[in-house]
C-alpha cells in the first residue's frame, strides 16, 4: 500500500495512548476491578455530578444534530473569559484545537517550533500537515523560550508552548511567556496550550485570555478533559481574536462537539466546588507520591499538573522494566521513553488510596528491575 499517500503521512508513528483498564485485564489474566489506572492524567473524581444532570436533561434529543455553532457553551466560556463569543473556537478536545491550528496556518514544506519534552501531539500535528518540526532544546526538562525564540526560522508559522508542559510537568510564569510574546515575529502564531491551568496553585495562576486583545496572533487553548473530568466527551475551545477564529472555522469539522459534551461542559463550567475539591486532591496527593519518591531516593520533576515525572533507573531499560513490573501488580502508568526519557515515568495524580497503591507496588517493581 505505499503507493498511497504522501510520504510525511507515512512516516508518522501513530501516538500510543495510555493503556486502557481492559487491556491491561485481558493481558495479566488481573480482575478489571482490582487495577489502578494512574496513566493518562484523567480526573480521579471522574464527571462531576453537575455534567451528569446537564447530560441527562439533553439526551431526550440525541436524534437532532447538536449546535454545530455551540451558541450556548461559547456564550458561558465568553462569560467566563470576558471575551466575545466569536473569539472562541470549539473542538473535540484540545488535541483537536491543537491539530486544527496546524491545518489552518502551516503549509506543506514550512516549520512548527516546540519544545524538548514537549506534548507528542506538536510533532505528530506537525507531520500531519507535511510540516518541518523544529524541536527546542529543553532547560531543566521544560521550555527555554529564549531557545525556542532563536529557532524561529523564516518559514515557521507556527509556536506550540505547553504550560504546565506535559510529561514534565514545568511551568513557565506569566512575565517570561509575556517577554515571548513580544518578541515572536507577528506573521507566527503561538499556541499557548493550557490543559492543565486549573491544577495550578493561585498565586502561579493568570489569565493569559485576556493577552489575546493585546497578541493577534495568540491562540490559548484549554481543555475539560482534565479538572472538570470530562475527558471521555473530549471538549476543548480555543480563544483568539477573530482573524484566527475565522480561519480556525474554515478547517474545523462540523458538529465537532456533540450534545452531550456540549451541556457537560457548560455545567462543569460553573462548578466551582468540584474545581475545588480536584484541587485540594492534587496537592495532597502531589505530597503523598513525593514524599515516597523522597524515601525511595528516586530523582523527579517538580510539577505544576496533576501528574509527576518519575526517574526509576539509570540505564534506558529502567522505564519500561519497571512499567511491566507495575502492569503485573495491575498499576498503569505512563512510559515516556517515547519523549526521549526512557528511564523515567510519568505518574498521574489519583486519591489517596490509589495512590498508595502505586507507591507499595513501585517499591516492588523497582526490586524485581534489580534481580
Amino acid at each position: 500500500m505505499s503507493q498511497f499517500g504522501p510520504d510525511y503521512v507515512r512516516a508518522i508513528a501513530p501516538y500510543q495512548a495510555g493503556k486502557p483498564i481492559s487491556e491491561v485485564a485481558r493481558e495479566f489474566g488481573l480482575d478489571e476491578a482490582s487495577i489502578v489506572k494512574l496513566a493518562s492524567n484523567e480526573n480521579p473524581f471522574g464527571v462531576p455530578d453537575s455534567a451528569r444532570k446537564a447530560m441527562a436533561e439533553a439526551a431526550a434529543e440525541l436524534g437532532r444534530y447538536p449546535d454545530a455553532s455551540g451558541f450556548e457553551l461559547k456564550a458561558a466560556l465568553a462569560k467566563r473569559y470576558d471575551v466575545p463569543a466569536d473569539w472562541i473556537t470549539l473542538g473535540n478536545g484540545s488535541n483537536d484545537i491543537l491539530e486544527i491550528a496546524a491545518h489552518a496556518f502551516v503549509q506543506t514544506g514550512q516549520s512548527v517550533v516546540f519544545s524538548q519534552y514537549a506534548f507528542a501531539i506538536y510533532a505528530l500535528a506537525a507531520q500531519g500537515v507535511g510540516a518541518r518540526g523544529i524541536v527546542a532544546p529543553a532547560k531543566g526538562y521544560g521550555h527555554d523560550l529564549d531557545a525556542m525564540l532563536a529557532a524561529i526560522e523564516p518559514d515557521t508559522r507556527l509556536v506550540y508552548i505547553a504550560n504546565p508542559n506535559n510529561p514534565t510537568g514545568t511551568f513557565i510564569p506569566a512575565a517570561e511567556i509575556e517577554a515571548f510574546l513580544s518578541r515572536v515575529p507577528a506573521g507566527v502564531v503561538v499556541v499557548l496550550d493550557e490543559a492543565y491551568n486549573e491544577y495550578l496553585e493561585p498565586k502561579d495562576q493568570f489569565e493569559s485570555a485576556q493577552w489575546v486583545r493585546k497578541y493577534p496572533n495568540l491562540i490559548v487553548s484549554r481543555t475539560f478533559s482534565k479538572a472538570y473530568g470530562l475527558a471521555g466527551l473530549r471538549v476543548g475551545f480555543a480563544i483568539a481574536q477573530p482573524v484566527v477564529t475565522d480561519l480556525m472555522n474554515r478547517i474545523r469539522q462540523p458538529f465537532n462537539v456533540n450534545s452531550l459534551a456540549q451541556a457537560a461542559a457548560i455545567a462543569a463550567l460553573t462548578d466551582k466546588a468540584f474545581l475545588e475539591k480536584g484541587a485540594q486532591n492534587n496537592r495532597e496527593g502531589y505530597r503523598q507520591l513525593t514524599a515516597a519518591f523522597d524515601e525511595l531516593k528516586l530523582e523527579y520533576v517538580p510539577s505544576y499538573g496533576n501528574f509527576v515525572l518519575v526517574k526509576v533507573g539509570e540505564d534506558d531499560g529502567a522505564g519500561a522494566r519497571v512499567n511491566l513490573a507495575l502492569l503485573k501488580q495491575g498499576v498503569i502508568v505512563r512510559p515516556v521513553g517515547a519523549y526521549g526519557l526512557p528511564q523515567w515515568l510519568r505518574i498521574s495524580i489519583g486519591l489517596p488510596e490509589e495512590n498508595a497503591r502505586f507507591v507499595d507496588a513501585l517499591r516492588e517493581a523497582l526490586k524485581a528491575a534489580l534481580r
